[in-house]
């Protein structure tokens, strides 16, 4: 699998479960789940170089990376993280701008 059409699925489905947590119909620990496996899965594609190749990548490396350091609960409980979130699929769907304070990097073995 090409890391390109990797991002994009992953896109797909990380806005799928952020949308689902924030909507209370999936528990945040399926969420916490599918960033432990996406990072799983990353490590066999034997990725080394950590440069985003788009915007689109880089934002959802962001998301990745602050999932990692935030529970998928904190979606609930912390106002400014759900905006951040938000912000972010805004982005992937074109209705909103590239994130302030994007910092997106791919994760190195």
């Amino acid at each position: 699998m090409i890391i390109e059409q990797f991002i994009n699925e992953k896109i797909t489905q990380i806005r799928a479960y952020i949308t689902a947590v924030i909507n209370h119909s999936l528990h945040y620990t399926e969420l916490d789940q599918f960033v432990d496996n996406t990072m799983a899965e990353w490590t066999l594609l034997h990725v080394s170089d950590e440069t985003p190749s788009n915007a689109r990548e880089r934002v959802f490396w962001h998301i990745m990376h602050e999932l990692s350091l935030h529970s998928a609960n904190d979606l609930e409980r912390d106002l400014y993280f759900k905006s951040e979130i938000s912000t972010c699929l805004d982005f992937f769907s074109g209705t909103g701008s590239y994130p302030i304070d994007c910092i997106g990097w791919r994760p190195l073995p």
